[in-house]
């Protein structure tokens, strides 16, 4: 029993390690392509930031977080896609970032989209769950 937990705790601590190295680069590389943006001679730029924009939106780092996640709460998503059968890939990866109790903020470079789209989300998430509004969104997702 005790070799489990810290198994449990080993895999935890791997996925929030990966999690928080993938919005630190999606945010460093969101501030490079800010400064490059104010360059007055764009035109060597435009393939750089091409780059940029294309490793942001990333889709390996969501597989990679996946499957550290899966590694570490194997049940999680298919009981949420059990439960509510109307939730589209997206909603289950807002459900996963919201298992790790990350904030708006943290999830918003990792969706590559601003706080205000993580609020949205959340919100029809919410509806999508029937959750009543006294109920805490987190709340229900840590029950599961």
């Amino acid at each position: 029993m005790k070799n489990c937990k810290g198994e449990i705790y080993s895999k935890t601590r791997e996925l929030s390690v990966s999690t928080m190295n993938i919005i630190n680069k999606n945010e460093l590389l969101r501030t490079i392509k800010d400064e490059l943006t104010m360059v007055k001679d764009e035109t060597n730029l435009k393939p750089v930031i091409k780059i940029i924009n294309k490793n942001i939106a990333n889709t390996s780092d969501w597989e990679l977080f996946q499957e550290a996640f899966n590694n570490a709460d194997s049940d999680f998503l298919k009981k949420v896609k059990s439960l509510h059968t109307s939730l589209s890939p997206n909603d289950l990866r807002l459900c996963a970032y919201l298992r790790l109790n990350l904030s708006s903020k943290e999830i918003a470079p990792l969706l590559n989209i601003s706080v205000r789209s993580v609020e949205i989300k959340r919100y029809r998430l919410r509806k999508k769950m029937d959750l009543p509004h006294e109920d805490s969104l987190v709340e229900y997702i840590l029950k599961i």
